[in-house]
């Protein structure tokens, strides 16, 4: 593939294949092909001995590459003409399917699983993935595949919003969606010496938040210019960040969220967001910092 795929993880559970839809109209708005991956899991009790029955290792490549089939028909269902390839993975899954994210647009993993994408609130393996891959990871969690047309994206350093705000422009302009850009500030009853919620605390709190509000509409300024047919909205509000994201997700075609920390080694997805995949109602992009991608060139990046 000479294009860079979009890469979508699945084991035959209904979430994998919700993503797998997803991932093929992703694939089809960048007009790039899409490789569906799947790695056999092998159950827990299964590890404790040396070597696996061949005919375990068997029934469970079997069930990959029906999964991987299952995927195929699905994608075929949502996209018409798109180039898709499948890939049976070998060794751990959580390792096998992060690994494919190197050189991917993007990858896109279900919140929950059977097999190898566990069953957790969110899967050991789609938190892996959104910890350690080198690309941006979408966790596809939607509940409607009604298009709402704004992509949000959440800014917590106006300063610092480059990776995160040319993913965001990006998704907004193939959508033709509004980018809602959103900036919590949590502060609580006591900032600063100042108790309760008399006339020094609100002026302090509104003080803060049009010298955010401020903030991030510099860091927008040359990304509106460089997407001028996308509308733009900022929100700047007082209240907990993972509880804002979760609650715009229930409305938003994608929310987008950053990582900080270099691929693969000190990986930081923090208490928010966790707390975002979590409870989001709606698909998630994680982004981490360094990732350039067509929205963003060497000549033509804003200062963010």
């Amino acid at each position: 593939m000479e294009s860079m795929p979009v890469v979508v993880g699945v084991d035959g559970s209904e979430e994998s294949l919700r993503a797998a839809e997803w991932a093929a109209r992703e694939a089809q708005r960048h007009r790039v092909p899409l490789r569906i991956v799947s790695a056999p899991a092998m159950p827990p009790r299964m590890h404790a001995y040396d070597t696996v029955p061949q005919t375990v290792a068997s029934a469970l490549r079997t069930r990959a590459a029906g999964a991987l089939g299952e995927a195929v028909g699905r994608a075929g269902e949502v996209t018409s003409g798109l180039l898709v390839e499948a890939d049976l993975l070998t060794g751990i899954p959580a390792l096998a399917v992060t690994d494919c994210g190197t050189d991917a647009r993007m990858l896109v993993v279900g919140a929950r699983g059977v097999g190898g994408f566990a069953a957790m609130l969110l899967g050991s393996i789609s938190r892996y993935v959104s910890m350690h891959a080198a690309c941006p990871v979408v966790v596809a969690q939607e509940e409607t595949s009604a298009a709402h047309l704004e992509v949000v994206v959440g800014v917590r350093d106006p300063h610092d919003t480059a990776d995160t705000l040319g993913f965001a422009f990006e998704e907004a302009d193939l959508r033709h969606a509004t980018l809602v850009a959103v900036h919590s500030r949590w502060l609580p009853a006591a900032v600063g010496g100042l108790a309760g919620d008399g006339p020094g605390h609100s002026a302090h709190r509104e003080q803060a938040l049009d010298e955010a509000s401020s903030a991030l509409s510099k860091a927008l300024d040359g990304w509106r210019d460089k997407y001028p047919a996308v509308p733009v909205r900022l929100d700047v509000v007082n209240d907990h960040p993972a509880k804002v994201l979760a609650c715009y997700s229930s409305r938003a075609d994608l929310v987008v969220i950053g990582r900080h920390g270099a691929p693969g080694r000190h990986p930081a997805i923090g208490a928010i967001q966790h707390a975002v995949l979590n409870h989001a109602h709606g698909p998630v992009a994680m982004v981490p910092s360094r990732v350039l991608g067509r929205a963003q060139t060497s000549s033509s990046r804003p200062v963010a």
